[in-house]
């Protein structure tokens, strides 16, 4: 047959296979969006897996991403790839490097495959994943991705350009997005990812047609005169005002409200804010709009003047909350500060309750505190938030060679400083001794883009909460000394690293001795655990229970349930599972979703830094998926 026949056959079956999963599998058992719906659950009520025979799971099939053109060593298309799959219609769709896969979801068999096109500096595919827009009555099923600032449109069915949208399938977005499109109805809204320059493109959010390409709205995350929040950008620190973004893989809609939940991340510099003094709304903030006008409708910011680096990171889950006979309709966000904001999601109004405490002040010249930050009364904090000398590791915890290193690059660096949440890096005077402040949870640290997991028939919410630390001072920049990527342009007092030269800021951590190859393992220097899978009780507000996420292969045996997690999160399922992997131990693993208890864990030869999916193929089976570097793993019951 002539490869371009055999081609066609193979979309032809696509159709088929798709036309007959639309007519057997509800849309819930299928994965249909990022966060498998629009409230942002990652739930799904599958029960055919489930805490009594999770323990048999085994590799149903593997995916692994095709190498780059003109072959080449080292990972393919997909390297570290954040991807989740989605499913829909009896398709699974996700991005492969510049490229857009369908697979049968029961196999793995490659339906069609689609180069995105546009050359070197048009951008790659985002390596987070793929949207779907339903179609109407005259326009297909469509898969939107973004590439760079081009958002682009394919027919789910045979992966060609989308006739009507834009210029050939491809809308210019002018500000481009690494995220997966958030699409309801008509409106495909994107967020905006730009560079941490403090001056440079604006992080506003973006509604465009899905039929057309039409742009519909643009939120302004930094308000210009006159817009509610303009008060609270001092001396035109507003203006030309970059980050201020929703980097976040998605975003999160109440369909029945019409309401689209915007998790905006904090202005441009990360740890500099003396060009921006004020509270500067509406970074840090989460923002309710209109989901077909972009208009707004309140906010609420869990930061004030960020120079943390404490974005909101992740879209938030909706959950109707159960109290004393009356339900709350809520939302529940956590960033990389580590704490959780319960909030009515009509109002934006704290459920639990918020106060305004007092918080350190700095000495930086010509920096701008703000003199308290906002503290939920539940639940507690879900990461590490403070430090003290008697906070490090001891020889019981890892190895007597990682304690000694920790407290030489503690004495190197002067020590630190540390007090409590939202301690502001100090300012160090040219010839002075060495003295570093730290800061916990650090710039990574907390719950990242991973988000939430919510069970929505017992209010449980899911996190994977990690702590990391992030050392260093702030100094007048010197000619010739490369500072962090974020400085250009940034005022004559900047951030740098302390003494020890790892930086320009470095984590507090340290060698504990060499792996089989000879390369120095490298473990955090503050006691363990140092990951978490937490579940709360939005109901109540406290944490139902918590277990160590991760383990550490290289510490002697007895100490290695220490946590190692990454950035990725949990999904939840009605059959009473937590899965999650994250984790650098290279493994996959679930747990149940009651208690906390680790049911089942395999190892794999990559790390699984994505979030997983759930769904049955068509032929009535559920499978349990996930990204890892740049394989696809399968899971299944035999």
């Amino acid at each position: 047959m002539p490869a371009l026949k055999a081609a066609a056959l193979v979309v032809l079956l696509g159709l088929a296979v798709s036309a007959q999963q639309r007519v057997t599998t509800p849309a819930a058992a299928e994965w249909q969006t990022y966060n498998h719906d629009l409230a942002g659950t990652r739930f799904s009520p599958l029960t055919e897996i489930n805490t009594g025979n999770v323990s048999t799971l085994v590799r149903a099939w593997t995916y692994q991403f095709p190498a780059p053109p003109g072959g080449g060593r080292g990972a393919g298309l997909g390297a570290a790839s954040e991807a989740v799959p989605i499913v829909v219609g009896g398709v699974m769709y996700l991005p492969v490097g510049n490229t857009i896969v369908a697979l049968e979801p029961d196999t793995g068999k490659v339906i069609w495959q689609r180069e995105a096109g546009g050359g070197p500096q048009a951008g790659a595919v985002s390596r987070r994943g793929v949207g779907y827009f339903a179609g109407d009555r005259t326009t297909p099923d469509r898969i939107i991705v973004t590439a760079g600032r081009r958002l682009l449109a394919f027919d789910a069915a045979t992966g060609k350009p989308s006739e009507g949208f834009g210029t050939n399938g491809e809308v210019d977005m002018v500000v481009g997005y690494a995220g997966t499109p958030t699409i309801y109805k008509n409106v495909i809204m994107v967020g905006a990812s730009v560079n941490e320059l403090p001056l440079g493109p604006p992080g506003d959010t973006r509604a465009f047609d899905a039929v057309t390409g039409r742009k519909l709205w643009e939120f302004l995350t930094v308000p210009r005169p006159g817009e509610v929040g303009h008060e609270t950008w001092l001396d035109n620190g507003w203006e030309n005002r970059s980050g201020t973004n929703t980097w976040g893989f998605s975003e999160t809609v109440d369909e029945a409200r019409g309401i689209a939940y915007l998790t905006i991340a904090g202005p441009a510099a990360n740890y500099w804010g003396g060009d921006r003094p004020g509270d500067n709304l509406f970074g840090n903030s989460v923002v309710a709009v209109g989901i077909l006008t972009g208009k707004y409708k309140w906010h609420f910011q869990t930061v004030h003047h960020d120079i943390w680096d404490i974005d909101m990171s992740a879209a938030p889950g909706l959950v109707d909350i159960k109290q004393g006979g009356r339900t709350i309709p809520a939302l529940a966000t956590v960033g990389k500060g580590g704490y959780m904001f319960i909030l009515d999601r009509t109002n934006g109004k704290p459920v639990f309750g918020v106060e305004e405490r007092p918080v350190p002040k700095g000495n930086v010249p010509g920096e701008w505190y703000s003199p308290t930050q906002p503290f939920p009364l539940k639940p507690p904090p879900l990461a590490k938030v403070r430090f003290r000398k008697e906070d490090m590791v001891t020889a019981a915890d890892t190895t007597p060679e990682h304690v000694r290193a920790c407290q030489e690059l503690w004495d190197k660096s002067g020590g630190f400083t540390n007090d409590g949440p939202f301690t502001p890096f100090t300012f160090h005077e040219e010839g002075a001794p060495p003295k570093s402040t730290i800061s916990f949870p650090g710039g990574t640290g907390g719950v990242n883009w991973g988000g939430t997991a919510t069970d929505p028939r017992t209010g449980y919410l899911y996190v994977n909460s990690h702590d990391t630390s992030l050392v260093g001072w702030v100094e007048k920049k010197k000619p010739g000394v490369t500072y962090s990527f974020d400085t250009a342009g940034s005022p004559h007092i900047y951030d740098r690293a302390s003494v020890d030269g790892v930086g320009p800021f470095h984590t507090f951590s340290a060698p504990a001795g060499k792996d089989a190859s000879g390369r120095d393992v490298i473990l955090p220097c503050q006691r363990p655990p140092w990951s978490r899978l937490i579940a709360v009780n939005a109901n109540t507000g406290d944490i139902a229970w918590e277990t160590t996420l991760g383990a550490n292969d290289f510490l002697p045996a007895g100490k290695q349930n220490v946590g190692g997690s990454g950035s990725a999160g949990p999904t939840v399922t009605a059959g009473g599972l937590v899965f999650v992997g994250a984790t650098d131990d290279r493994r996959f693993r679930a747990f149940d979703s009651k208690t906390g208890k680790e049911l089942w864990a395999t190892k794999i030869d990559k790390v699984a830094n994505a979030n997983p999916i759930t769904y049955r193929a068509k032929n009535g089976k559920q499978y349990v998926a996930i990204v890892a570097t740049d394989t696809l793993f399968v899971f299944a019951l035999p």
